[in-house]
Protein backbone atom coordinates (compact mmCIF):
# COMPACT_ATOMS: atom_id res chain seq x y z
CA UNK A 1 0.00 0.00 0.00
CA UNK A 2 2.99 2.57 0.58
CA UNK A 3 4.01 1.41 -2.73
CA UNK A 4 0.78 2.80 -4.23
CA UNK A 5 0.64 6.46 -2.09
CA UNK A 6 3.20 7.93 -4.94
CA UNK A 7 0.99 6.89 -8.09
CA UNK A 8 -2.10 7.42 -6.26
CA UNK A 9 -0.69 11.39 -5.34
CA UNK A 10 0.44 11.73 -9.27
CA UNK A 11 -2.80 10.65 -10.75
CA UNK A 12 -5.01 13.31 -8.49
CA UNK A 13 -2.33 15.94 -9.11
CA UNK A 14 -2.98 14.85 -12.69
CA UNK A 15 -6.77 14.76 -12.48
CA UNK A 16 -6.90 17.90 -10.90
CA UNK A 17 -4.96 19.54 -13.44
CA UNK A 18 -7.17 18.42 -16.55
CA UNK A 19 -10.20 19.88 -14.58
CA UNK A 20 -8.53 23.21 -14.09
CA UNK A 21 -7.44 23.45 -17.71
CA UNK A 22 -10.93 22.15 -18.76
CA UNK A 23 -12.40 24.97 -16.49
CA UNK A 24 -10.43 27.42 -18.29
CA UNK A 25 -10.66 26.85 -21.14
CA UNK A 26 -14.98 25.54 -20.82
CA UNK A 27 -16.42 28.22 -23.84
CA UNK A 28 -15.33 25.16 -25.85
CA UNK A 29 -16.64 21.71 -25.82
CA UNK A 30 -13.92 19.12 -26.04
CA UNK A 31 -15.64 16.00 -25.03
CA UNK A 32 -14.77 14.67 -28.86
CA UNK A 33 -11.60 15.85 -29.59
CA UNK A 34 -8.76 14.01 -30.36
CA UNK A 35 -5.47 14.71 -27.93
CA UNK A 36 -2.54 15.57 -29.69
CA UNK A 37 0.99 16.69 -28.28
CA UNK A 38 2.02 20.67 -27.94
CA UNK A 39 5.49 21.44 -26.67
CA UNK A 40 7.86 24.83 -26.06
CA UNK A 41 11.57 24.35 -26.87
CA UNK A 42 11.44 27.23 -24.73
CA UNK A 43 10.38 25.95 -21.59
CA UNK A 44 9.37 22.41 -20.29
CA UNK A 45 5.43 21.58 -19.17
CA UNK A 46 4.79 23.08 -16.25
CA UNK A 47 8.14 24.77 -16.33
CA UNK A 48 9.18 28.28 -15.43
CA UNK A 49 8.68 30.72 -18.50
CA UNK A 50 11.70 32.46 -19.14
CA UNK A 51 11.70 36.14 -18.75
CA UNK A 52 12.46 37.11 -22.30
CA UNK A 53 8.77 36.03 -23.26
CA UNK A 54 7.30 38.54 -20.54
CA UNK A 55 6.85 41.92 -20.06
CA UNK A 56 10.12 42.63 -18.25
CA UNK A 57 11.91 41.01 -20.84
CA UNK A 58 11.06 41.40 -24.59
CA UNK A 59 7.69 40.40 -24.43
CA UNK A 60 7.60 38.11 -27.53
CA UNK A 61 5.90 34.97 -27.76
CA UNK A 62 7.56 31.70 -27.26
CA UNK A 63 8.29 28.87 -30.03
CA UNK A 64 5.68 26.52 -30.35
CA UNK A 65 5.32 23.07 -31.72
CA UNK A 66 2.90 19.80 -31.92
CA UNK A 67 2.46 16.93 -33.78
CA UNK A 68 0.20 13.67 -33.81
CA UNK A 69 -2.86 16.22 -35.20
CA UNK A 70 -5.73 14.97 -36.07
CA UNK A 71 -6.61 13.83 -39.92
CA UNK A 72 -9.10 16.69 -42.16
CA UNK A 73 -7.36 19.27 -39.41
CA UNK A 74 -7.85 22.32 -41.50
CA UNK A 75 -6.33 25.04 -39.75
CA UNK A 76 -5.50 25.58 -35.88
CA UNK A 77 -6.94 28.18 -33.55
CA UNK A 78 -4.17 28.77 -30.08
CA UNK A 79 -5.73 30.25 -26.80
CA UNK A 80 -3.28 31.32 -23.83
CA UNK A 81 -4.50 32.35 -20.28
CA UNK A 82 -3.45 33.18 -16.84
CA UNK A 83 -6.21 31.49 -14.34
CA UNK A 84 -4.12 33.01 -11.25
CA UNK A 85 -4.70 36.46 -12.28
CA UNK A 86 -6.42 38.79 -9.42
CA UNK A 87 -9.65 39.49 -11.56
CA UNK A 88 -10.05 35.96 -12.75
CA UNK A 89 -8.70 34.19 -15.38
CA UNK A 90 -7.10 36.72 -18.16
CA UNK A 91 -6.79 35.71 -21.99
CA UNK A 92 -2.70 36.75 -23.05
CA UNK A 93 -3.29 35.63 -26.28
CA UNK A 94 -5.81 34.56 -29.23
CA UNK A 95 -4.48 33.54 -32.45
CA UNK A 96 -6.86 31.34 -34.80
CA UNK A 97 -6.66 30.53 -38.81
CA UNK A 98 -3.41 29.04 -38.35
CA UNK A 99 -2.80 27.12 -41.49
CA UNK A 100 -2.80 23.21 -41.10
CA UNK A 101 0.22 22.86 -42.97
CA UNK A 102 2.31 24.50 -40.06
CA UNK A 103 3.82 21.91 -37.19
CA UNK A 104 4.89 25.11 -34.94
CA UNK A 105 4.81 28.80 -34.80
CA UNK A 106 8.35 30.56 -34.52
CA UNK A 107 9.55 32.31 -31.83
CA UNK A 108 8.00 36.25 -31.98
CA UNK A 109 6.56 35.41 -34.89
CA UNK A 110 3.28 37.87 -36.12
CA UNK A 111 2.95 36.98 -39.56
CA UNK A 112 1.16 33.49 -39.11
CA UNK A 113 -2.59 32.91 -38.62
CA UNK A 114 -4.67 36.12 -37.26
CA UNK A 115 -4.69 37.35 -34.09
CA UNK A 116 -7.80 38.15 -31.35
CA UNK A 117 -8.03 40.32 -28.61
CA UNK A 118 -6.18 39.66 -25.15
CA UNK A 119 -7.79 40.65 -21.96
CA UNK A 120 -6.26 44.19 -22.27
CA UNK A 121 -8.24 44.50 -25.53
CA UNK A 122 -5.08 44.39 -27.91
CA UNK A 123 -4.13 42.27 -30.43
CA UNK A 124 -1.43 40.09 -30.28
CA UNK A 125 0.80 38.52 -28.07
CA UNK A 126 0.96 39.60 -24.05
CA UNK A 127 3.37 37.71 -22.11
CA UNK A 128 3.12 36.90 -18.37
CA UNK A 129 3.18 39.91 -16.10
CA UNK A 130 1.92 39.11 -12.88
CA UNK A 131 0.96 42.15 -10.10
CA UNK A 132 2.51 39.44 -7.54
CA UNK A 133 2.95 35.65 -6.76
CA UNK A 134 3.22 32.76 -9.28
CA UNK A 135 0.93 32.70 -11.67
CA UNK A 136 0.29 29.54 -14.83
CA UNK A 137 0.16 30.61 -18.19
CA UNK A 138 -2.02 27.50 -20.23
CA UNK A 139 -1.13 27.31 -23.78
CA UNK A 140 -4.40 25.45 -25.69
CA UNK A 141 -4.26 24.58 -29.48
CA UNK A 142 -7.27 23.83 -31.24
CA UNK A 143 -7.14 21.27 -34.45
CA UNK A 144 -10.10 22.62 -36.66
CA UNK A 145 -12.13 20.83 -39.33
CA UNK A 146 -12.55 24.51 -41.32
CA UNK A 147 -9.52 26.47 -42.99
CA UNK A 148 -10.52 29.83 -41.81
CA UNK A 149 -13.33 30.76 -38.69
CA UNK A 150 -14.71 33.35 -41.23
CA UNK A 151 -14.17 36.20 -38.41
CA UNK A 152 -12.13 39.05 -38.89
CA UNK A 153 -8.61 40.30 -37.47
CA UNK A 154 -9.11 41.40 -33.73
CA UNK A 155 -11.87 39.22 -32.85
CA UNK A 156 -12.95 38.39 -29.27
CA UNK A 157 -12.08 35.74 -27.66
CA UNK A 158 -15.70 34.62 -27.09
CA UNK A 159 -16.29 35.28 -30.63
CA UNK A 160 -13.76 32.55 -31.61
CA UNK A 161 -14.72 30.07 -28.77
CA UNK A 162 -18.71 30.97 -30.90
CA UNK A 163 -16.97 30.29 -33.98
CA UNK A 164 -15.20 26.76 -32.63
CA UNK A 165 -18.47 25.31 -31.49
CA UNK A 166 -18.45 22.03 -33.78
CA UNK A 167 -15.90 22.45 -35.24
CA UNK A 168 -12.59 21.19 -33.04
CA UNK A 169 -10.95 18.22 -34.48
CA UNK A 170 -8.31 17.47 -31.44
CA UNK A 171 -6.68 19.75 -28.22
CA UNK A 172 -3.86 19.71 -27.08
CA UNK A 173 -2.20 21.95 -23.74
CA UNK A 174 0.85 22.95 -22.60
CA UNK A 175 1.42 24.83 -19.62
CA UNK A 176 4.32 26.91 -18.28
CA UNK A 177 4.94 29.26 -14.94
CA UNK A 178 5.78 32.70 -14.35
CA UNK A 179 6.53 34.96 -11.08
CA UNK A 180 8.15 38.56 -11.54
CA UNK A 181 12.20 38.67 -10.91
Amino acid sequence: MRLLRPFAVAALALLTGCQVVSSIFSGVDVSQAVHFRLSSPAFQDTGMIPKVYSCQGDDKSPELAWSLVPANTRSFVLMVEDPDAPGGTFTHWVLYDIPARLTKLPEGDKQIGLSGLNGLGQSGYMGPCPPSGLHRYYFRLYAVDEASLGLPASASRGQVEAALKGHVLGVADWMGRYEQQ
